[in-house]
Order: C-alpha cells, then sequence, then structure tokens
C-alpha cells in the first residue's frame, strides 16, 4: 500500500514540529493473530493492527470478534490483534509503536481506552504513511487529520433517546443516580452529554449522584446498595452507562426489598441478549442499543482508505432502542450478541 503511504508522508512535517515524537521504552505487549482456515500467500494480504480495548463485558466481545471475523485471510486480510493489559493506556500505545515498527504494517484500527495522549504516537503513523482509523471510541487531538474517520454508533443520540423515555415516564421529574464507566473514555462524555442536553430542560430531575461503576455488574452492585441506603431508598430511577452496570443496579435494587423495573425505573445502554431478557421480564425499563456490529463497514472502509478514495471523518452505526417488554421479547429470537 505504498501509494497510500507516500501521499501522506508530505503532510507530517509539519505536525512533527508542533507535537514532536516520543520514544517507546515500555515492554512489548504479546500480540496475537487469529488463524482462518483459508490459506493465502501472506504477501497478497493486507497487513492490519487491531489496537484493542480486550476484555471489558459483553458489548465488546461482540465488538472485537465481529472485528476479527471479519477481517479474515479469506477477505484478504492477516490481522493481528493487540488487546490492552488490564486496560492500561500504555500498554494501547506499546502495542500502536510495535505495529509502526513493522514496515509491512498497512493500516491499523484503534479503540482507544482513553481519549486523550494519542497526538505523539499518531503524529508517528502519519509520518510512516499508516492510515488509523478509530472504531467505538474518539480522541481528543490537537491536529485534526491524524486519524482517517471513526467508526461507531452515535452515543449522544443514544443517550438522548434514553433521556427522551425518562422525560416522558417522568413527566414531573425524577431523582436520579447515573453509573457510568471510567474516567477518560470518551463514551463517557458523549453519554453524558447527549443525557444532559434533554434532562437539564426538563424542571424536576434531580442528579443525586454519578459515580462509576468501571462497566461492572459487581460493582454497580455494591454502589447502588450503598446509594439507596444513604438516600433511604430515595432514587426514583437509575441511568446506567452500559447493560451490565444496569444489571447490576437490578441487583441491588431487589436486595434492598425493592422491585427492580417497579420501584426504581432502569435504563441501560448496549442492547445485549442479556439486557434486553432483563427487559422482556421487567427487571429493566428501556434498553438503548449500541450496535457493536461493524465489521463489514469498517471492512470497507478500509479497502476505500488503501485505495486512495474519499470517507466520511464521522461514520455513524445504525443502533435502536426497546422500551417494552414486548419490544424486547421479539427482538431475541435474532440477537447476535
Amino acid at each position: 500500500m505504498k501509494r497510500w503511504k507516500s501521499m501522506v508522508r508530505l503532510g507530517a512535517a509539519a505536525i512533527i514540529t508542533a507535537l514532536g515524537l516520543a520514544a517507546c521504552s515500555a515492554p512489548e505487549p504479546v500480540l496475537t493473530a487469529p488463524t482462518t482456515q483459508a490459506q493465502r500467500d501472506p504477501a497478497d494480504l493486507i497487513r492490519v493492527g487491531f489496537v484493542a480495548v480486550g476484555p471489558e463485558g459483553g458489548w465488546r466481545e461482540a465488538n472485537e470478534q465481529d472485528i476479527i471475523r471479519t477481517f479474515s485471510e479469506e477477505n484478504g486480510f492477516n490481522l493481528t490483534y493487540a488487546p490492552a493489559t488490564n486496560l492500561s493506556h500504555n500498554s494501547q500505545v506499546d502495542a500502536f509503536h510495535i505495529f509502526l515498527d513493522d514496515e509491512d504494517i498497512d493500516v491499523i484500527l484503534l479503540s482507544p481506552v482513553q481519549s486523550e495522549a494519542w497526538d505523539q504516537p499518531l503524529v508517528r503513523a502519519q509520518i510512516a504513511g499508516v492510515p488509523v482509523i478509530l472504531l467505538d471510541r474518539g480522541i481528543d487531538t490537537a491536529a485534526e487529520n491524524l486519524y482517517v474517520t471513526r467508526i461507531a454508533p452515535d452515543n449522544v443520540a443514544v443517550a438522548s433517546a434514553a433521556a427522551q423515555w425518562a422525560a416522558q415516564e417522568f413527566p414531573n421529574g425524577a431523582v436520579y443516580l447515573t453509573l457510568e464507566g471510567p474516567a477518560g473514555a470518551s463514551v463517557v462524555a458523549e453519554r453524558n452529554l447527549g443525557w444532559d442536553a434533554v434532562i437539564s430542560q426538563r424542571p424536576g430531575f434531580v442528579e443525586y449522584a454519578a459515580r462509576s461503576a468501571n462497566w461492572s455488574a459487581e460493582q454497580a452492585t455494591a454502589i447502588v446498595a450503598e446509594t439507596l441506603a444513604e438516600s433511604d431508598n430515595g432514587i426514583q430511577l437509575i441511568f446506567a452507562h452500559n447493560d451490565e452496570m444496569g444489571l447490576g443496579a437490578a441487583d441491588a435494587v431487589e436486595a434492598a426489598g425493592l422491585v427492580p423495573g417497579k420501584d426504581i425505573k432502569i435504563i441501560t445502554i448496549d442492547g445485549t441478549f442479556i439486557a434486553l431478557e432483563a427487559l422482556s421480564r421487567g427487571r429493566l425499563n428501556f434498553v438503548a442499543e449500541y450496535n457493536p456490529l461493524f465489521g463489514k463497514t469498517a471492512l470497507e472502509v478500509v479497502r476505500k482508505v488503501l485505495a486512495g478514495q474519499p470517507v466520511e471523518r464521522e461514520i455513524v452505526v445504525p443502533s435502536a432502542t426497546f422500551g417494552s417488554p414486548e419490544e424486547a421479547y421479539d427482538a431475541l429470537p435474532s440477537r447476535l450478541y
């Protein structure tokens, strides 16, 4: 893919002056490449480095497995999967540099653990002529052209849909608890932005607290139990940034002698099978899908980029919402994650 690389190198010098380059001295992470049945001459395959988040819950597993399956040898790719070590930003930067050390790498797919501190690695990628495509999460960067595009559902729109349901369910407002993912992730800021844009315009809504449960059901259970105790069961609504935290919240509500989905309404984001199953039984009230299955879209984008064709700066993955047990029940038979 020399053509793309030579084109990109022309614009890299100005960015170097502004940002500089950082050396990478941390130990090399273990990179593993999935095997496929189809075998081709390696020289004919497009080399892809996937700097991934790694184990983080049902949504992440579905997303990363979809990417791995799609970028197969059968489809003309040789993908190397590099998950973060314990959700470490530094381990992702290390993997990113290892890919750039490989002169045969054609493109890097990046799902960043955190949104900051990516300028210097991305400048190096631009100098090397290696296009970078963001999957799911975004980054904060000083220069707009350091990556080609971001492919993801629209977090702001997804959270706004959840907030609109809450506003309809509670026309006079409600006291609510927000369960967030880890600080520094772009999706956390975007989901809060979408929710706040709607809720801030509706009188009567009061946020009791916003607490990070790190996408974990167990941490959410503990946080909600503590919050219910200190508020004397005064929470009416829980907005969970992912399904696992919402399901953990439902367990805590039940343990407090209340009925999840009735005494306390629960909203979640992701749309996994387990969340829709819980919604179909009334334990959850509203599930906003954050569609993880965009491997085919990513493949098409990679091919266009390497062929020198233009792509949109932001590529939005369509997602649905589920606001009743009936809608959830009907969706379960065809749910793939």
